[in-house]
């Protein structure tokens, strides 16, 4: 389903409402993102209105508090696509800035949900907060409802294994290489996406040619070796693949690689833009006594790489 989307409150037309309204970051456009969204989608479908996301950028952190600002999972641009999977017919990106900041809630209420977006219901979280200092909550939130005419609805939390889905969590679970129980929380695989790029020539050389990824993405899983599936972004191929995400100590290498040796054959052209998507860890990288040592152990990852995709044949990963 196409999204419209518009990158300010400037460029939002007359006919963006009525709608069915939620309000956050959405990084991630995790578990719990999406049953807000599948209610407002069918709340709108209900009422005959749209259902739309008010979302932000820069993160809002990242103007109040840059110290403390998260390493975000997707784009602007990743979260628009993943978004619009969920059915959100409309999307408005308000850029943050200290203007924004200092609207009160009722401000904020008034100019922005109402006096922009005809929110005629507004769905958020129960640890929801808006308005200068986020002196609004959803209390407050319901009592503004009740004075601008729209109603407020408080989803309850996601749990998955007993934890609250979250964003903060899933970026813990990534950064701790736990990218299988990450991707439960997100009901997809985390991944990274960006350009392929020459690598040093050495796994070509001496042990196995890779795709060699270079991004600008923020949150790329803890060093080690994962189970993944790459994707061409500028074409249909997708292939079964396993990648090494660490500083090739066998080499003494420094700085962050992300290294994808293709277990499917390339069929092919190399692509230009790639994405990754972590499955499963295999293991740590670790250093190796020699090129020969590390090509046999690549060898015996793709085996294990093998015998899970055997194993997860038909599952929704």
């Amino acid at each position: 389903m196409s999204i419209r989307v518009f990158g300010s409150l400037a460029e939002v037309p007359g006919d963006f409402g009525p709608c069915a309204l939620t309000i956050g970051n959405f990084d991630g456009v995790h578990a719990a993102h999406r049953r807000i969204m599948e209610r407002a989608v069918a709340m709108a479908r209900c009422e005959g209105w749209k259902a739309a996301v008010l979302t932000f950028d820069p993160h809002p952190k990242r103007v109040l508090a840059p110290e403390r600002a998260p390493r975000l999972m997707t784009t602007v641009a990743e979260r628009c696509r993943l978004i619009g999977v969920v059915g959100i017919e409309e999307m408005a990106v308000l850029p943050f800035t200290m203007d924004v900041a200092r609207l009160s809630p009722e401000e904020f209420v008034e100019r922005v949900l109402v006096g922009k977006l005809q929110a005629r219901a507004v769905l958020v979280g129960e640890n929801f907060r808006f308005g200068a200092k986020a002196a609004g909550d959803t209390w407050t939130l319901r009592e503004l409802g009740r004075r601008f005419g729209f109603e407020t609805i408080v989803m309850p939390p996601v749990l998955r294994r007993g934890r609250v889905v979250s964003s903060s969590e899933i970026r813990r679970l990534i950064g701790r290489g736990k990218v299988y129980e990450a991707g439960r929380m997100l009901e997809r695989p985390h991944f990274v996406e960006g350009a392929v790029v020459h690598g040093h020539g050495i796994g070509g050389k001496q042990t196995v040619p890779t795709l060699n990824l270079e991004t600008d993405s923020e949150t790329p899983p803890a060093n080690g070796v994962y189970v993944t599936r790459t994707t061409d972004l500028d074409g249909a191929r997708r292939w079964r693949s396993i990648t090494n995400i660490g500083v090739r100590p066998t080499f003494g290498g420094e700085g962050i690689t992300i290294e994808t040796f293709l277990i499917d054959p390339l069929d092919g052209e190399t692509p230009a833009r790639i994405r990754v998507e972590f499955l499963h860890r295999v293991r740590d990288e670790r250093k190796f006594e020699s090129p020969e040592a590390l090509k046999a152990q690549i060898f015996r990852d793709v085996k294990q790489a093998q015998a899970w995709f055997r194993r997860t044949a038909g599952l929704p990963i």
